[in-house]
């Protein structure tokens, strides 16, 4: 489910990332903490001054604490580029987070962290 959200991100499919959105659903960036719901989420899509162009994840973990959630944790290499404008793609790397809850028969993101990567900080991980 995460990678299907990320790729709407980068085809820039409005709807069928709001699909997957809880409603309200809620996110902490460096931006702040924010709560949302699926049309704010689609207004902040089509008009934010960013676009992913592309993604890789890495050091996935997932957790299910009860059959109806789903915690994941993972790094992610992301393009981002100002709208309109592509070719002007950098890269970041991220430390990610996602709650999903399964709710009305499906699997839907209830809260999304994102944190810019440290590297002189970088915790060891286990292989």
């Amino acid at each position: 489910m995460e990678t299907h959200v990320w790729q709407a991100m980068v085809d820039e499919n409005i709807s069928a990332a709001t699909d997957l959105l809880a409603e309200p659903a809620m996110m902490v960036s460096s931006h702040g903490a924010l709560k949302f719901d699926r049309a704010m989420y689609g207004k902040m899509a089509k008009e934010g001054p960013m676009v992913v162009t592309a993604f890789e994840f890495s050091d996935m973990q997932v957790e299910f604490p009860t059959d109806a959630m789903g915690i994941l944790t993972y790094r992610v290499k992301q393009g981002v580029a100002p709208r309109g404008d592509k070719a002007k793609a950098t890269e970041q790397v991220m430390h990610d987070s996602s709650t999903w809850i399964h709710a009305d028969g499906r699997w839907q993101c209830v809260m999304h962290t994102e944190t810019p990567v440290d590297d002189s900080m970088e915790l060891p991980t286990k292989h």
